[in-house]
């Protein structure tokens, strides 16, 4: 058992979550006071706490759609901190490539933080600790995932709104992926792949549950995602405390029906809420918002 296994409470017994849409025109709005406010509603308790955020740095980026943009990632970074956070740490295991160092190159991240040595973490090649899954959703029993990660207090999945080529939308719970040490499992961690995706995303986010979701979606992805799509100017952030309900409003932000999704209708069982009436909506409103998603012809069921 490591300190970010949780016991799973059935989603009929958990409360109804809350998430916060907000408006944001452009990344040089300014975010970081808009984020604050936003996070305001949760009364989250991080003085004194280690944070990690960890963002979609999934490759590399120079036209700046296909991962986390790093204002919003320095923005969240600085709210944190303010919040009274004993450190706040930026980590991820890019996907499809080795070189971790030119992804954050290509997204200009140390122009938005400033010198990455002690705050950026590659999971990728992170210290690692044996993970016993509590749930047996995939034929995974186990995986090795990083220290930093599962020793930090409090961990924040900053994810892209986006959508995906064989997972329909890859969104804060998708975006655990990222944790997955390519060092130990190589790149694109096909091990994922073959336990099957959705099902994987279930045992991940089962044994890492993200305390706490933001999805950038100022401008996200259409398409055939989550790399070789279109970018699609959403205009909107999204924040919440149940990864599982932010992963669903996303979806209808995005035009598309959450419970069409294979892992987020499954994880409406045991992970949070996907039901509209277990969703205590604050900020915009998902109909003024909305903004229809292209995909593949492989999901056109989830329009």
């Amino acid at each position: 058992m490591t300190l970010r296994n949780q016991t799973l409470t059935p989603s009929f017994q958990r409360p109804p979550s809350q998430v916060v849409i907000r408006r944001v025109g452009s990344y040089q709005a300014e975010i970081a006071s808009l984020m604050f406010e936003s996070l305001a509603p949760f009364g989250l308790q991080v003085k004194g706490k280690s944070i990690l955020l960890k963002p979609n740095l999934v490759g590399l980026d120079p036209e700046g759609f296909i991962n986390t943009h790093p204002t919003v990632i320095a923005a969240a970074r600085e709210c944190f901190l303010r919040m009274g956070a004993s450190q706040v740490l930026v980590g991820d295991g890019p996907a499809l490539d080795r070189d971790t160092e030119a992804i954050l190159e290509s997204v200009k991240l140390r122009e938005h933080l400033g010198p990455l040595r002690n705050v950026f973490v590659d999971l990728n090649l992170d210290d690692v600790e044996r993970v016993t899954f509590p749930t047996r959703a995939s034929r995974l029993r186990e995986l090795f995932l990083p220290k930093t990660c599962m020793g930090v207090d409090f961990v924040v999945s900053m994810a892209k709104l986006k959508t995906h080529h064989w997972a329909g939308v890859t969104l804060s719970m998708k975006n655990m992926f990222g944790i997955v040490p390519g060092a130990c499992y190589g790149w694109p961690k096909n091990v994922l792949h073959w336990a099957g995706i959705d099902r994987a995303i279930l045992d991940i986010n089962a044994a890492a549950r993200p305390d706490f979701a933001i999805v950038d979606g100022i401008v996200g992805m259409e398409g055939n995602g989550p790399t070789q799509g279109q970018p699609k100017a959403s205009g909107v952030l999204v924040f919440g405390n149940d990864p599982v309900a932010v992963d669903a409003t996303c979806c209808r932000v995005m035009g598309l029906r959450p419970e069409g999704v294979k892992y987020l209708s499954q994880a409406g069982t045991m992970l949070g809420h996907v039901q509209v009436d277990k969703i205590q909506q604050l900020g915009e409103t998902i109909e003024s918002t909305r903004s229809s998603f292209a995909v593949l012809p492989a999901f056109q069921s989830l329009k």
